[in-house]
């Protein structure tokens, strides 16, 4: 599927756009690019079948610059507006709290290109000095700025994973492979991703070399060796490096290559104070192997007990596995439902109904259609009235569905003094409120904590949704005092959110170990927009897995008759 390719390109013409203060225009390509990202088909087949103008949204110019996309991976038009602005607009726009018009005005008035420019003029206190900018403007560009740096170069996960899997995928219906493993941070499941490693058994390494080379997504072979080959990618422009190794060592090299490094360093040292010797083809005692074949093998060999990928951080988890004390991470399988999705109630793309036969497919015993409510400006949001017809709608479905059952829900927005939008006659009235901050980012971290302290203690309020508010490669997340929020949660059993939108991925791993670590109780929520995106849920299982989440720390592991009773509670 190339929808993320065309939906990023039309996002960034309308980046562009902006700019220039073409607002009509501007609007045109965001609902573009919004409607191709939500399309469960790929944009391809739409295309294919003539249908491309069907899509709300999108009228011949846009459909001709779409096909363009899907032919050449590019668009001569957006080549020619970044030549108006001679910045590194990609790199720019990395930067939370810098829009198009911010970056236009740098440029004219300071002749900002690059980070390194934004840096010394912020440092220069430059910035402060311009129009609408100001002190507290060049103060977050500081800070935001070490973010941006930080995260270059690195893909989504949520992009990637697909990607990989379908690499294994290829390899492993070859008949001269025999095993075949993703390995690097893709396997530890971290939020971003600098390249793909893979790993494989074979009797027959030129062949498998022959065949990795020669994929179709393959854009560029870097290197071709008889044991190691790079290949760079069509679509994401990504490194994916191949590795051949012997049955008996692929145990120790699928551990060395799915790291982290810092967890390497300390497992090499514990197997010195043991007498061996650990690298990437096996244990050693002097020449002779110990151990190799499988991870396990490995692990017990150093006497301690298998670490899980996601938890390979250097956080704890070798002494904890030598203590046999690591915790049984909760499992894609043990969830039991979705409790945050949006329907064509609000900016979603499927209806009510939709969703819930394609939970129903997926297996789930309940899911909560959570739309927003009123206030927020970034999409069609619901009146109270329409809550109520949609709650009417609810009942309807339900009546249709076989052993899955939908929840009246809403997503209500904190105002900047901790209030919702939604009447309380309403809120009681749903099986299930959520309530997220969707404005006011830019408050200082005592008032940020008292509006979600204050949604917490709410009686209505069950969850807090996407907590720090972050947007990997946007926005690094706003700060909170988060013992209070911690302290809040667990007194009012509030639930907070693992969000599953794999640009938000919020609570991040870190925050998640300490609220299980305070006896918070969490959700795991894929915030579903369209039927395609509840396959994110493995996003969130990964990220809560690598804040040790357990089973019993998520509550949408519950079956449903006691989730309304933990609900209620």
């Amino acid at each position: 599927m190339k929808n993320q390719l065309v939906a990023s390109i039309l996002n960034q013409v309308a980046d562009l756009m902006e700019m220039e203060s073409v607002d009509f225009r501007t609007k045109a390509y965001r609902r573009a690019a919004h409607t191709v990202e939500i399309q469960s088909e790929a944009i391809e087949d739409i295309r294919k079948q003539g249908k491309l103008q069907d899509l709300p949204g999108i009228g011949g110019k846009i459909a001709g610059k779409i096909e363009e996309i899907i032919d050449t991976g590019s668009l001569k038009y957006l080549e020619n507006l970044k030549k108006e602005f001679p910045v590194n607009y990609d790199e720019l726009m990395t930067v939370e709290g810098l829009g198009p018009k911010g970056i236009k005005q740098l440029y004219q008035e300071l002749g900002v290109k690059s980070l390194d420019d934004l840096e010394k003029q912020a440092k220069n206190h430059h910035i402060r000095r311009l129009k609408g900018m100001g002190e507290k403007t060049e103060r977050n560009i500081l800070v935001n700025l070490g973010f941006a740096k930080k995260s270059g170069g690195r893909s989504l996960i949520g992009d990637i994973l697909p990607v990989a899997t379908k690499i294994k995928d290829l390899l492993r219906g070859e008949d001269y492979v025999d095993r075949v493993e993703i390995a690097g941070s893709i396997r530890r499941m971290k939020e971003t991703v600098g390249d793909i490693d893979v790993l494989v058994t074979t009797p027959k390494p030129l062949e498998v070399m022959d065949f990795f080379t020669k994929m179709d997504m393959v854009d560029d072979v870097v290197v071709s060796g008889p044991t190691k080959s790079t290949v760079r990618l069509k679509e994401t422009g990504m490194d994916v490096d191949i590795r051949t190794f012997s049955d008996e060592s692929f145990g120790s090299a699928l551990m060395y290559f799915t790291g982290s490094k810092e967890t390497n360093v300390e497992l090499r040292k514990l197997a010195i104070s043991l007498g061996y010797k650990l690298n990437e083809y096996g244990v050693f005692d002097g020449d002779e192997l110990v151990a190799g074949t499988t991870e396990k093998e490995v692990f017990n060999s150093l006497g301690m007990d298998y670490i899980e990928p996601e938890l390979r951080e250097n956080t704890g988890e070798v002494q904890a596995a030598i203590n046999k004390t690591l915790p049984e991470l909760v499992e894609l399988k043990d969830l039991r439902g979705d409790l945050q999705m949006h329907t064509n109630w609000s900016d979603g793309k499927n209806s009510i109904e939709e969703l819930a036969f394609k939970s129903q497919t997926m297996g789930y015993e309940y899911i909560a259609i959570t739309d927003h409510s009123k206030s927020i400006q970034t999409s069609e949001a619901r009146s109270e009235r329409q809550i109520i017809k949609q709650m009417d709608e609810v009942d309807d479905v339900n009546k249709k569905l076989d052993g899955t059952t939908v929840l009246k829900g809403v997503e209500a927005n904190i105002d900047s003094y901790g209030y919702l939008d939604v009447p309380d006659k309403l809120l009681e009235k749903m099986d299930i409120v959520i309530a997220g901050i969707h404005s006011g980012f830019n408050q200082n971290k005592h008032e940020l904590t008292r509006r979600i302290v204050a949604a917490a203690s709410n009686e209505y309020v069950n969850i807090i949704s996407h907590p720090t508010g972050r947007e990997i490669h946007g926005r690094s997340g706003y700060e909170l005092e988060f013992d209070k929020v911690f302290e809040a949660a667990k007194d009012n059993k509030t639930l907070l959110e693992i969000n599953c939108r794999k640009n938000r991925l919020d609570l991040r791993d870190m925050h998640i170990k300490q609220a299980v670590e305070n006896g918070v109780k969490l959700v795991i929520n894929t915030d579903s927009h369209s039927t395609n995106e509840l396959v994110n849920m493995e996003l969130g299982v990964g990220t809560a897995r690598r804040g040790w989440a357990k089973k019993e720390d998520i509550i949408n592991t519950l079956n449903l008759k006691d989730l309304l009773t933990y609900l209620k509670m």
